[in-house]
């Protein structure tokens, strides 16, 4: 009789704790409901590239993915199965399908309503036109640790090729100087490769246009000539700093500000025609960005100095007039964030009568501003003129001049498809698949 009492404390015990389990799993339903829903109003169910595809018939709703991914909220659990839940946030990490159990994710490009163009590229990196490689984010690789590993592994690639090359030629020439084409560089100096490395931005690439004191790894790399880097939940300055000491003690020298215009087989060799000079090399490794070439305005002044496509440090434009140009998510957070600095004047103009673009809370942040008279907002407006002290905006019909002492011009990137089609390398439209 004296086990009963005991079979009652431990099914109390463990009534207790499935209680909590269930508590906690459904108010974590109800986080990713409204989380989705969000998402789905303001029209970002759509993710921007490589992105897990979940078979809800193997799903067992375990949670690891959900866990595992170091984004935050891209996953979540609804009717105990696995979902994208904020799928524009989604950058291709892949941990998601590394934990799954089930091997219940795939990592696919595009969705059945939105095709994304990558290129052909094979194992061993090499395009459809032999001697030309892609590495990193243009051929979907976003995540930084394995951008940086296929930069290495392309390179490797480019020395089992080699071929007999005319004594002005390159073995390589390297475009972009970003993760991939860092590590790539690195790997062709280690090589005794004879290389050039041309960038038409700033060293670091994509990462160096990441929002100030964001975390860009969460996993260690392995680099050329420079072994493990041990650190784990690095900032994009800590990140760039490294790779900047990098670079001076490896004398590392990089072409700044130089766009490659054409790529043309000449021969045995390629011919790269860019925006300074002509070159030949026996290969090309293009490690550039899915971003591409900033869209621009096409109006007057917009070659001046204070013209910028993309915001790095909000605090540098404390005291000062700006103007935001864009209606996505980059041009908001870009307004909201100038508008906290103290003596800013910030207005925002978008072409269209809405934010739908955007996301919700960066739509309640501008909206907010605009109530408290931090930001100005002129919707269905057109940039006509940007002077050195002011710029001329169309609203309503009228013409409408501001003072302004800087221009952030956040309108999307021109993507490098029809420059990758101009130099013979096939274009696919991935809907949804590998």
């Amino acid at each position: 009789m004296s086990l009963y009492p005991e079979f009652a404390v431990y099914a109390a015990t463990i009534g207790v704790i499935w209680a909590f389990y269930m508590g906690s799993r459904l108010r974590a339903e109800a986080r990713s409901r409204a989380t989705k829903q969000a998402a789905a109003e303001a029209g970002l169910l759509e993710p921007a590239s490589l992105h897990p595809k979940i078979d809800p018939l193997k799903c067992i709703g375990c949670g690891a993915c959900v866990r595992a991914c170091p984004e935050g909220d891209i996953l979540g659990l609804i009717n105990a199965k696995a979902e994208l839940i904020e799928p524009s946030h989604c950058i291709g990490h892949g941990a998601c399908k590394e934990v799954c159990p089930r091997d219940a994710i795939t990592l696919v490009f595009g969705t059945e309503k939105r095709g994304v163009d990558i290129p052909d590229v094979a194992a061993d990196f090499q395009t459809n036109v032999p001697g030309i490689f892609i590495a990193g984010e243009l051929g979907g690789m976003g995540l930084i640790r394995n951008a940086i590993e296929q930069g290495r592994q392309a390179i490797e690639s480019v020395r089992k090729r080699q071929r007999p090359r005319s004594s002005d030629a390159y073995d390589v020439i390297i475009v972009g100087a970003g993760p991939a084409g860092f590590a790539a560089s690195l790997a062709a100096v280690q090589h005794r490769l004879r290389f050039l490395t041309i960038e038409q931005d700033s060293f670091g690439g994509t990462v160096a246009h990441f929002p100030r004191g964001k975390l860009v790894m969460t996993k260690p790399a392995t680099l050329p000539l420079v072994g493990k880097l041990n650190f784990r939940e690095v900032s994009k300055e800590a990140l760039l700093k490294v790779w900047h000491d990098i670079a001076q003690k490896t004398r590392l020298k990089i072409n700044y500000g130089e766009q490659v215009e054409t790529i043309k087989n000449a021969g045995p060799e390629f011919e790269v025609q860019t925006s300074r000079a002509s070159y030949r090399s026996s290969a090309v490794l293009l490690a550039i960005g899915r971003r591409g070439t900033p869209r621009k305005l096409e109006v007057e002044g917009e070659d001046l100095p204070k013209v910028v496509y993309r915001l790095i440090d909000p605090q540098q434009y404390q005291g000062q007039h700006v103007l935001v140009i864009g209606g996505g998510d980059s041009a908001l957070e870009a307004a909201a964030s100038i508008a906290e600095q103290p003596d800013t004047t910030v207005t925002l103009s978008h072409r269209s009568e809405g934010f739908s673009r955007a996301k919700l809370k960066n739509r309640d942040r501008v909206a907010a501003a605009a109530k408290a008279g931090r930001i100005t907002v002129y919707l269905q407006s057109s940039i006509k003129r940007i002077g050195r002290q002011d710029v001329e905006i169309e609203h309503d019909g009228r013409q409408i001049r501001i003072r302004n002492d800087a221009v952030i011009v956040c309108v999307g990137g021109i993507l490098p498809t029809a420059f990758l089609k101009s130099a013979g390398i096939a274009v696919e439209t991935k809907y949804g698949t590998a």
